[in-house]
């Protein structure tokens, strides 16, 4: 058998990730962009503007809010 020389022996799928074998990163990079954009835009946003982290003012100091403080629209932001 004829052993497949294309750098991604995957094809284009919509349920699973592009897999990285270690060679072209750039282009691996970029489709794995798409990929997660596709599957959430603000999963995306998550990855680039970093992690959002609600406070609340306590005693004239931001403290990290719990998690059962939170509201539907807070959880969702997160």
């Amino acid at each position: 058998m004829a052993k497949n020389k294309l750098l991604f022996t995957e094809g284009a799928s919509i349920h699973r990730p592009p897999m990285f074998c270690g060679l072209n990163y750039q282009f691996w990079k970029v489709r794995m962009r798409i990929f997660i954009e596709f599957v959430d835009r603000s999963v995306w946003d998550a990855i680039v503007n970093g992690l959002y982290v609600l406070k609340k003012l306590v005693d004239n100091e931001y403290v990290n809010k719990p998690w059962c403080d939170w509201t539907g629209d807070e959880i969702r932001k997160a």
